[in-house]
Parts: C-alpha cells; sequence; structure tokens
C-alpha cells in the first residue's frame, strides 16, 4: 500500500448492514442518462471471516480454490 494511502481514520464493517439490506447502484451514462440496477441482500455476494483473508485476497483466489474442490466432487449420474 502506498504511503500516501492513509486508513488509520476508516471504519471497519461500516456499510456492512447495508450490503446485508441490500442496496441500489446508479450508472450515470455520458449521454446524461442514468441507469438504476436494484441488488437483493446476499445476490452474488459471499462474505468471508476475516481469519480466511490471507488465503483469499481476492476473488480470483476463491473461485480458483472453488474450482478445485469441485473437481474433487464425484458426479451423479441419473
Amino acid at each position: 500500500m502506498r504511503p500516501e494511502y492513509d486508513f488509520s481514520g476508516g471504519t471497519r464493517g461500516k456499510h456492512f448492514r447495508e450490503l446485508q439490506e441490500g442496496y441500489r447502484v446508479i450508472i450515470y451514462h455520458k449521454d446524461g442518462s442514468t441507469t438504476e440496477q436494484e441488488f437483493e441482500p446476499g445476490q452474488n455476494v459471499i462474505l468471508l471471516d476475516p481469519d480466511l483473508l490471507p488465503y483469499f485476497p481476492d476473488s480470483e483466489s476463491v473461485n480458483q480454490t472453488l474450482r478445485s474442490l469441485v473437481a474433487l466432487i464425484p458426479r451423479k449420474t441419473t
């Protein structure tokens, strides 16, 4: 992290409750129009416990690990 990025006054988990309740994103387009998108609680969101963060620092590491585990699961034949 660069020295000019000072997060010492930040609050951990500041937006946690709002994320759990769902949220709305407004996209501003160059032509002046806007698009709104609603996200329901938990939709495509997985929260990691703090002890796992050193092992999974980003979405790519989580997805790679889950894909390797899926490969170990026997497929059902119907």
